[in-house]
């Protein structure tokens, strides 16, 4: 039996991946990443069925030391520390960065393989080509998006010297139980209090029960080398359109509000929170008043995903808010 890590098992992504590992009884023997005084609700479900250790991504010493005295045949590094939280620097280059690159030295050293969960921010929160495909140009906006580009040169860099790693870019993800961007647009449609723009507007959300296959996908099946593939539902949606479906969803009818602003209010917005530093606030402002979509074609093709689309899949959204 195969040794299988996987890091970020408590979040949206890791944690459906985990499960649907466990559900299909996949041949391995899993041993899960956890950050020390995680609160027991958030891997009950699983505890009894994995290995846990429990070790903080940034602790980069005592994650030195855990890979030194262990072996695995497959590192899939799901966990990260997402975008605008309030953490030092050292500490986000060391979650992120240096943790994804023992984990490269651990499989290059032992010939395993390496699944890495990257991100779509990799092309920036507003990628500079529509739709953004591989060879976008490279955006580091923010100190999360810089360490999901510099992860991927050191993982492509290692396939050069014969490391059997694949990368996954999963754009913002949406699915029951986490409080991003796509929870907190259905919480503000239902309260009314959704800003819509003067402008027509694209975004391209991602399902987790999609980005969860492309893992399996890759657990069961040969790929190339440095395969890198953008994560997404089919097809991009105009904004607008999805703020009406929840209305409908939630209210029995299209969206209407007071907050229908002109552009130049978000630009303004978008600037203030620039001159502040504050990445999360310039990331919303940037969200919902430019288009943000990718090219997903190839990773359909190859894997032979059934499509997922937003709208009406947001439901599941919808359904986890209006149960409490």
């Amino acid at each position: 039996m195969q040794r299988l890590l996987i890091t970020g098992v408590t979040g949206l992504i890791g944690r459906s991946v985990l499960n649907s590992i466990l559900k299909e009884q996949l041949d391995y023997e899993i041993t899960a990443l956890i950050r020390p005084n995680t609160a027991l609700e958030r891997f009950s479900s699983f505890r009894s069925s994995v290995e846990l250790a429990q070790i903080d991504l940034a602790d980069t010493e005592k994650l030195y030391d855990y890979l030194k005295n262990n072996s695995f045949d497959l590192i899939m590094h799901i966990g990260a520390l997402r975008g605008g939280r309030k953490f030092p620097r050292d500490i986000y280059i060391k979650a992120n960065y240096y943790s994804t690159e023992q984990f490269v030295e651990h499989c290059q050293k032992h010939g395993s393989r390496f699944i890495y969960c990257s991100s779509v921010g990799v092309f920036g929160v507003i990628p500079k080509e529509l739709p953004a495909t591989n060879e976008t140009e490279r955006n580091p906006d923010s100190l999360y998006h810089w360490t999901k580009i510099e992860s991927e040169r050191i993982i492509n860099q290692a396939v050069l010297k014969g490391l059997n790693a694949a990368i996954l870019r999963p754009s913002i993800t949406y699915g029951p139980g986490d409080y991003g961007f796509p929870y907190q647009m259905v919480k503000l449609v239902q309260k009314k209090l959704f800003p819509i723009i003067n402008k027509r507007i694209w975004i391209h959300l991602c399902n987790v029960n999609t980005i969860t296959r492309a893992f399996l996908w890759l657990l069961k099946n040969e790929y190339t080398p440095g395969l890198a593939l953008n994560v997404a539902d089919r097809e991009p949606v105009q904004l607008r359109n999805l703020v009406d479906f929840i209305s409908r969803e939630i209210h029995g009818k299209n969206y209407n509000t007071i907050l229908k602003l002109d552009r130049n209010l978000f630009a303004l917005g978008e600037s203030i929170a620039r001159k502040l530093k504050n990445e999360l606030w310039t990331s919303r402002f940037q969200l919902i008043s430019h288009s943000w979509f990718y090219y997903v074609d190839n990773t359909y093709e190859l894997m032979n995903l059934p499509p997922t689309f937003t709208i009406p899949d947001i439901r599941i959204i919808i359904d986890d808010i209006l149960k409490k």
